[in-house]
Parts: C-alpha cells; structure tokens; sequence
C-alpha cells in the first residue's frame, strides 16, 4: 500500500501542477514503445530540475545519462533559445530514440548529444574550454558517480548546482551489509563530496513512483 500511496501522489501532483505540454506524455511512451529502461527521472522530478536550472538562470548544463532524453528536454526548456545543454549517452540505441524525442519537442537546436562512455569523452570537453557550467545532472551508471561529480565540478562556475540522482538506493546508502555497484558508489561519492572544500552539499530522500530514493544537491563556492 505504501507504494501505491507514493504513486497516487506523484499522479497528484503532475495533475494539479504540470501542464500536458510540460509533462512530455508522448516522450514517455516512445521510450516505453522502444522499450528502454523505466528509470527516467518522475514528472515531478522533472520539473524540478527545470525549476533548479532556471531559478539560477542557468545557461550551460551538463547531463551525464540521457536515456530517452526526458529530463535533458526539462533542462533544455530551462536554458532557453540561448542556452545549451550537453548531454552524454552511452548506448547509441537509446540516444537514437532521445534524439527523436528531442527532436520532436523543437529542442534539438539547444541539445548538444554525445554518445559513448562519458569518462572518456569528459577529457575532450574539457580541452574545448568552451565556458563553464552552470548546473550539471548526474544519472548514469552509479559506481562511477564520484568520478562524474568530479568532472562536474571541474568543469562548473562558482555558484553553480550539481545534483546527483539515486544517491539513497531504498537505504542501501547507509545499509553497510549491502555490497552492490549502485550502494558503493552512492557512498563513494558522499565520500568524495564530504572531503571536498569546493562545494557545500546535503541530499534529500524521495518517494514517489521512482520508489524510496534521493537526490544529493551540490553548489559550488
């Protein structure tokens, strides 16, 4: 019953405060219909990134996993006709469905998509030396969530946010008998955030129809 209740709520409140154009109903269903990982983030979740990245105005974003592209769309909407965010993908298969999504949302011009694995790809990024970010997502692969949040903060202004998705994994975070990828890299990187000086950090738990997880929030001194 109780994720049952989590999930009546989330519906909740994408009914009562996320419009039809925002909610990306459609960008949803192809990735159910090409039969991608169910893992996006939730409608709320969405525009709560939107709602972070524009509330700092937010021009420049960095995505490390972009699935589908449902929340590279929320973030795209957030940085406008001027903005600009570079998105990596690893699986060519699910960047080809998130860059029709994309495409289909009019963002394509405002989406800068790489595919392959993103540690390798970050070292050419950050030789282009072409600005700094202003916000970064991280939703890839969780044991190697500390070596993203490193790359995120290289490469982020002062003043800039970095969340990290799935960072409580149902308690596993604070669970030391679970040994698995996801629960050592989510300990990794509150590790890694909590020895460094550059940033101050919390992270909050969710429920809802993702299930019991969190979000850590960075920002950058």
């Amino acid at each position: 019953m109780v994720e049952e209740d989590w999930r009546r709520v989330d519906d909740y409140i994408a009914a009562a405060l996320i419009s039809k154009d925002e909610a990306q109903e459609e960008t949803l269903a192809k990735n159910a219909r090409e039969n991608l990982p169910a893992i996006d983030v939730s409608p709320p979740q969405g525009k709560l990134l939107h709602l972070l990245a524009s509330a700092i105005g937010a021009k420049r974003v960095l995505e490390i996993g972009t699935l589908g592209g449902y929340s590279t769309i929320w973030l795209a909407r957030a940085v406008g006709e001027n903005g600009k965010v570079v998105t990596f993908e690893v699986d060519p298969r699910h960047a080809e469905v998130a860059r029709a999504n994309i495409a289909r949302e009019g963002m394509s011009a405002r989406v800068d998509l790489r595919v392959g694995p993103a540690l390798d790809m970050l070292p050419q990024l950050e030789a282009e030396r072409a600005g700094s970010f202003d916000f970064a997502f991280i939703d890839a692969d969780k044991p190697n969530n500390a070596a993203y949040f490193a790359y995120a903060l290289k490469l982020s202004r002062p003043g800039a946010l970095i969340i990290v998705d799935n960072v409580v994994r149902e308690g596993a975070v604070a669970d030391p008998s679970k040994t698995d990828g996801g629960a050592l890299g989510a300990r990794a990187l509150f590790d890694a955030v909590a020895a460094e000086g550059r940033v101050e950090a919390t992270a909050v738990q969710t429920v809802g129809a993702k299930g019991w997880d969190g979000f850590l929030i960075a920002r950058v001194r």
